[in-house]
């Protein structure tokens, strides 16, 4: 990870939290002083199973995924891209160690906030707890959709289902091996259907 310059680093988030929930001027300055910036490059590990999450990250620009390990195997759960917020929820919410991976799968730009300082947020600024429910309700949506993927039984209706409900042309841009990872199929099953998808 490289941290980026300090000029208008935080202009982005602060603008994407005052779209969630209008914040106040002390909110603002509060997070300004604050919010960092990094770049991760392609395939970095963000984070590791085992270790302390404690920054929620804002996705600028790239890709990210979070998997856990079985056996030589790697399991993708999540892939988030821009306008999106990850962390571990379970090592960041409740400060504990992460139970996955994260790992950068394009070279990615985020704005960051520390454990403490979120905290502070919360405990402080009112507005912060509107704006932290309403994140968590958009992630329990999300892994509501993953949920109801994942019981798809066909492999076909599960890549359709996934294309329909993502953004435009994320699917080009996932390496082939984490999509079909993440839609519980081979990757030579992915490329065959592929092949033959055409949108309605």
């Amino acid at each position: 990870m490289t941290t980026e310059p300090i000029s208008e680093r935080n202009l982005y988030i602060i603008i994407f939290l005052n779209s969630i929930y209008p914040m106040g001027k002390d909110l603002k300055t509060f997070l300004s002083s604050k919010i960092q910036s990094c770049h991760f490059k392609r395939n970095e590990i963000i984070c590791r199973a085992g270790e302390k999450c404690n920054r929620l990250y804002f996705l600028k620009e790239g890709m990210v995924r979070g998997f856990f390990k079985s056996g030589d195997s790697e399991i993708t759960t999540w892939i988030d891209s821009e306008n999106e917020v990850f962390t571990s929820i379970t090592g960041f919410f409740r400060n504990k160690v992460a139970n996955e991976y994260i790992q950068s799968i394009e070279d990615t730009y985020c704005d960051y906030l520390e454990y403490q300082d979120y905290q502070y947020c919360v405990n402080h600024f009112p507005e912060m707890n509107h704006i932290g429910r309403i994140m968590l309700e958009e992630y329990y949506m999300l892994s509501e959709h993953r949920v109801y993927l994942a019981r798809i039984p066909n492999a076909a209706n599960r890549l359709n289902y996934f294309i329909e409900h993502s953004k435009n042309q994320i699917t080009e841009r996932i390496p082939k091996k984490y999509l079909a990872s993440f839609l519980s199929m081979r990757p030579e099953t992915l490329s065959r259907l592929l092949s033959k998808y055409s949108p309605n």
